[in-house]
């Protein structure tokens, strides 16, 4: 009786359905549960379709609009265009039955809508001061969700290698400013910025003290300042050409009398940072690595 009655325990025990394990995942905006690891992937946020490329990551939908160049080989031809990076296309989404939504940045606003749609996850940096250690903190995050921890790992490894082959590059190199042109404008990009790790990463001295950020144009300056501040290197965030709007306009903003008499100019050292990874996806992995490399060319140069 005792055999028969365990067969009948066992048969129900395989008969049982096994469930995945929920995940839990604190994020900007809260604490989302996830029933298992996603399988169909949508992210309204470059910067975030950057790092779930660069560990494997199929992604199902992305924006509509603003992919980056060093991208656009990289996003699937037929795919789910969920909208602007402001304003995501919510009826798609919800009819997408997607597992999970990451938002971030500029479509921050959107996870208010699309947390009862379908899990959604922010994955907005907090600091800009340490752009890198967000950038490799949400590598983790993203590992820990997908099962892809090692390469997460990997991934952050090559980061902190490559910011200390630059910042030994930087070494002894002088000042710098770092400068946004924007429609004829020109700012000063300082601790606080999109570009922070330049000074507080790599160690190179901003030529200008107490730059007061204004993220999107920086500290607003002339070409007299620059002249006068006499930098020993500019680097420059075409935010014109960032956007989408005019290539090249930074370049040409800056090829003037004022500009060309100072150190920076002179010696060569004017890097044109490449405008999407510095504007559009400045807490993407691979851009950020695509950044440092063009730093590293520019100061070895």
């Amino acid at each position: 009786m005792k055999s028969v009655w365990l067969a009948a325990l066992a048969a129900v025990a395989f008969a049982t359905p096994t469930h995945a394990q929920d995940i839990v995942v604190n994020h900007a905006q809260g604490e989302t549960t996830l029933s298992g690891v996603p399988a169909k992937v949508l992210v309204q946020d470059w910067a975030t379709f950057d790092n779930l490329n660069a560990l494997g990551i199929d992604v199902a939908g992305a924006p509509s609009s603003n992919v980056p160049g060093y991208l656009a080989d990289k996003v699937p031809a037929e795919y789910l265009q969920l909208g602007s990076l402001f304003e995501p296309d919510f009826e798609g989404i919800a009819a997408s039955e997607s597992d999970v939504y990451f938002v971030s940045a500029r479509s921050a606003e959107a996870y208010g809508t699309a947390k009862d749609i379908l899990p959604t996850i922010d994955m907005s940096l907090a600091d800009n001061s340490d752009i890198l250690g967000g950038i490799k903190a949400n590598l983790v995050k993203l590992g820990d969700i997908f099962g892809r921890q090692a390469e997460a790992e990997q991934l952050n490894a090559a980061l902190d290698a490559k910011v200390e082959e630059v910042k030994a590059a930087a070494a002894d190199k002088g000042n710098a400013l770092v400068i946004v042109t924007n429609a004829g404008n020109v700012g000063v990009y300082g601790p606080d910025s999109r570009v922070a790790w330049i000074h507080n990463q790599l160690g190179i001295p901003s030529a200008m003290a107490d730059v007061e950020d204004g993220d999107h144009g920086g500290d607003g300056i002339s070409m007299e300042f620059i002249l006068e501040t006499n930098p020993d290197w500019l680097f420059v965030v075409d935010r014109d050409a960032g956007t989408g709007e005019t290539a090249g306009a930074a370049a040409a903003l800056l090829d003037n009398e004022l500009v060309n008499q100072t150190k920076a100019a002179q010696e060569g050292h004017i890097i044109y940072l490449d405008p999407q990874a510095a504007y559009i996806t400045m807490h993407g992995y691979q851009g950020v690595m695509l950044l440092l490399d063009q730093v590293l060319a520019g100061l070895n140069a």
